[in-house]
């Protein structure tokens, strides 16, 4: 097969917002070959990563993502990973690259797995897939009461694990942030798994992140996630060797290299990846393999919709010994609306990567027009590409975009 057509869906809710919600908008991408259609997700801004893909080449090394993905054979995974080594040779200083490559590479995963019949867990060499324990993914509320009521919510509605994220978490005192981990485990009761982000808040400060482990550890939370920015590994290390709460992270990751540096000079305990950043499934499934090795537990990042959480699913779920994933309770209608299958939980309050072949998740065509952002990228008069819809179908009968390089 040849990769034929690559079509970006720029989507979004009528209103934005600054709270730390990555469903409010989504960058969906289909890919044709052989008559055959694979679905992926960027975890991007839309419009640099469409942008990324069509841009004009400014050097040798700063080609646009498109010059290396059409046209190329896809027969096997062996071509994918071979097609991801020329993105990043050719787009090397094109730094949005890893994103917009990101959602292509789930797509060919999928179209992979819908010719050969099976899921994508299979063709990355797993024999089964084990249930996982989701964990609620959820906001810190903006006061305290709130967050115990979300905790209560979470609680009653089966969940075993509940993720609390940013928030007010330190933004101010840290009288305020020790009240909200207190609530989160009152909510939980004394036997929920208690997680919690702050969305590197703490920059590289060391002390301040320092001040909130005693409530941290009071409050018995299993992880401490993203205390700092992405790469700032030192930092991580030094409030690890202060903390019998483990570190977490890795979802600003945007290659395997930053994910294994963070586990082997970061010292954390849970490494979270994004197939949506890091390059795809591929490269996560690498950090699986190299986290497994270093004793460190594997965990999928994904705050979209369920296309994005079943490819998050697949570079771990062999893995038996990683039993907890990230499953996002609070997403708004975009994401909901997006697939036309989802993800649920078993009698057991677990769930699993689909067995259905590729990804296992369906898209409705009428969300890609109901929330379509109309978005055209022209260059010298040129167009590089512009959204359009009602014709033009592609082979799933969803219309498609027009993109040139």
């Amino acid at each position: 097969m040849k990769i034929e057509t690559v079509d970006f869906f720029y989507l979004a809710m009528p209103e934005i917002t600054t709270a730390a919600d990555g469903s409010q908008d989504a960058l969906v991408v289909r890919v044709t070959a052989g008559g055959h259609v694979g679905w992926g997700e960027c975890e991007a801004a839309p419009l640099p990563s469409i942008a990324a893909f069509v841009c004009p080449m400014s050097h040798g090394a700063c080609q646009p993502v498109g010059s290396a993905v059409l046209g190329q054979r896809l027969d096997g995974p062996q071509d994918i990973a071979r097609i991801a080594a020329q993105v990043d040779y050719d787009s090397m200083d094109l730094l949005q690259a890893a994103h917009t490559w990101s959602g292509i590479e789930m797509a060919l995963w999928d179209l992979l797995g819908k010719v050969w019949g099976e899921p994508v867990w299979k063709l990355l060499g797993y024999e089964r897939s084990y249930s996982k324990t989701p964990y609620a993914s959820q906001l810190f509320g903006d006061t305290p009461q709130e967050t115990l009521e979300r905790g209560r919510r979470s609680r009653t509605e089966g969940f075993r694990a509940v993720k609390f994220g940013w928030g007010p978490i330190g933004r101010g005192a840290l009288g305020v942030d020790v009240d909200h981990f207190v609530a989160a485990r009152e909510g939980l009761g004394p036997d929920g798994l208690l997680l919690v982000d702050v969305g590197q808040v703490f920059g590289e400060d060391v002390e301040r992140a320092a001040a909130r482990i005693p409530a941290l550890e009071a409050a018995r939370a299993t992880w401490l996630e993203e205390p700092f920015a992405a790469s700032a590994y030192a930092e991580y290390a030094a409030l690890a060797a202060r903390s019998t709460v483990k570190m977490a992270g890795g979802e600003g990751a945007h290659n395997f290299h930053m994910a294994r540096n963070l586990i082997d000079y970061g010292n954390v305990g849970f490494v979270q990846i994004d197939c949506g950043r890091i390059g795809g499934i591929g490269p996560a499934k690498r950090v699986a393999d190299h986290a497994r090795a270093r004793g460190v537990t594997y965990v999928n990042h994904t705050f979209t919709s369920n296309l994005a959480l079943s490819a998050s699913l697949q570079p771990f779920a062999g893995v038996e010994e990683a039993t907890i994933c990230e499953f996002p309770v609070a997403l708004q209608p975009l994401a909901v609306e997006l697939t036309a299958n989802h993800i649920k939980r078993d009698g057991n309050g677990e769930i699993a990567a689909p067995e259905a072949p590729g990804l296992g998740i369906e898209i409705a065509p009428a969300a890609l027009d109901r929330y379509r952002v109309d978005v055209e990228i022209s260059v010298r008069g040129r167009t590089l590409f512009r959204s359009r819809a009602g014709h033009n179908p592609g082979p799933d009968g969803v219309p498609a975009m027009d993109a040139a390089c």
